[in-house]
């Protein structure tokens, strides 16, 4: 990683203010309004930069210690290139100096357009179809080539280092700790079978693809923050479109790859990796909390995480997991 990622400690990142927000926005010869706001977002810090002569831009900062400059930059070229084949992404703006990523006082951050939408209606079958649509466009550029820095979904990413790392800082209660490791024990062995038995091609991915990454607007879906892109199998793309009892989700799949297979072809042995890819998620994303617990942001917007409660839960959300990766996978009918 560069100086710029390992040089700024978390409680400076932290305090990123509006002064110096605005300053770094107009190091780039852009002239401020001084309206900002706060968007969602907790890996990064995003803002909402009201411009005085033209619409306002959405200004990204990273966290520190997390990508490379280079894994950042080709984030920024897939989606450029996906932007300039007329997908429908959010690319990151290259403006006057022919960058789409600046330094600015020790921080790292990208200017992206302002898109509006809202959250897809995943009960109605077109929304779904055109979700398909576009993933399928996506991945058609997606399998060209994988990435060469960023790295691979893999059971050693979302699984053996979170775990690990949870255990290791003492995370899980004491009363609960043989009941997590006992588990593990039992997943690792299906996980590693389903991951390394199923035969897929290892393409570029949006990574991180769920509703809320997705703006629909009058022309359609338009998907946003590809900061967590990945190679990996297509699938992970689309199974968290897939929600409620098996039928619902059998139908949900079968509007989603009738239009993803209008622009890229899907492998259906892909389907036997969802409770997989599912249950590495849910590993990663405990994970992810316990790893960013020193970020004052985490425990205001996430209280109810490291209690003995939530680990009771997600140890029974992993029990079921179990059961449902020995369960037939969906069918593409």
């Amino acid at each position: 990683m560069s100086d710029t990622d390992t040089a700024m400690p978390i409680a400076q990142y932290a305090t990123l203010g509006p002064e110096l927000i605005l300053d770094a926005v107009e190091s780039l010869g852009l002239r401020c309004s001084a309206r900002i706001l706060a968007l969602n977002s907790y890996e990064n810090r995003v803002y909402q930069v009201g411009l005085e002569d033209s619409a306002p831009v959405v200004v990204k900062f990273y966290r520190p210690g997390r990508w490379s400059d280079e894994q950042i930059l080709e984030e920024h070229r897939f989606t450029l290139e996906l932007a300039d084949l007329e997908n429908p992404v959010v690319a990151p703006l290259v403006l006057a100096d022919g960058r789409s990523l600046h330094h600015f006082g020790g921080f790292r951050f990208a200017v992206y357009p302002r898109q509006g939408g809202h959250t897809p209606e995943l009960s109605d079958p077109e929304h779904l179809h055109r979700i398909g649509r576009a993933l399928g466009r996506i991945h058609a550029l997606g399998a060209v080539h994988p990435f060469r820095a960023r790295p691979d979904i893999s059971l050693d990413s979302y699984v053996h280092e979170p775990a690990r790392f949870i255990l290791e800082h003492d995370f899980i209660p004491g009363a609960l700790l043989p009941a997590y490791q006992s588990l593990l024990a039992d997943l690792l062995p299906l996980l590693r079978e389903f991951m390394t038995g199923i035969e897929y091609p290892i393409i570029r991915l949006h990574g991180d693809c769920y509703p809320s990454n997705i703006l629909w607007a009058d022309d359609g879906p338009h998907l946003v923050d590809f900061d967590d892109c990945r190679n990996g199998p297509a699938v992970q793309d689309v199974w968290m479109f897939l929600s409620g009892h098996r039928d619902e989700r059998q139908g949900q799949l079968c509007e989603l790859l009738d239009g993803y297979g209008e622009f890229h072809d899907f492998n259906p042995a892909e389907l036997g990796l969802i409770e997989s890819l599912r249950t590495m998620r849910l590993i990663h994303y405990a994970g992810w909390l316990a790893r960013r617990w020193d970020d004052p942001a985490f425990p205001r917007s996430f209280p109810w995480f490291n209690t003995p409660r939530y680990w009771e839960e997600h140890i029974l959300t992993l029990r079921e997991q179990y059961a449902a990766l020995q369960e037939e996978p969906l069918r593409y009918l």
